[in-house]
């Protein structure tokens, strides 16, 4: 059984706003052979809690957390390791790792440059 990979975004109360998510945690699912699970960090469902508990009940031993952030903000430095912290207690035969976001990852940095740079028609040299 492969470890299942939560992807986390912040969550909005708008309901238009989750929608490129939905439509990334479809597209990913299709093309990973990991379980994939999109969950909320606030404002909207799932939140990270369910998704914990669906995965301890499922029998999972470990998970990993992928922001879909940027940078690592107060949210990611504080509020979500509390949350993985009392998640641990809580589900104590389910590990949660808390991954880097998206945003520090080399290939995050080179898609962004191609979608800029194929936006501006501007192509640096390389």
């Amino acid at each position: 059984m492969s470890d299942p990979l939560i992807l986390l975004a912040h969550g909005s109360r708008d309901p238009r706003w989750r929608a490129p998510f939905d439509a990334l945690a479809d597209s990913l699912s299709s093309r990973l052979e990991a379980p994939l699970r999109l969950a909320y960090m606030e404002l909207c469902d799932p939140s990270l809690e369910h998704v914990a508990a669906e995965l301890a009940e499922a029998g999972y031993a470990r998970t990993d957390v992928l922001p879909l952030f940027f940078a690592a903000g107060r949210h990611l430095r504080e509020d979500v390791p509390h949350q993985i912290e009392a998640l641990h207690e809580k589900h104590r035969t389910l590990t949660i790792e808390l991954l880097a976001p998206v945003g520090e990852h080399p290939a995050f940095v080179d898609a962004l440059t191609s979608i800029i740079e194929g936006r501006t028609g501007h192509a640096h040299p390389s």
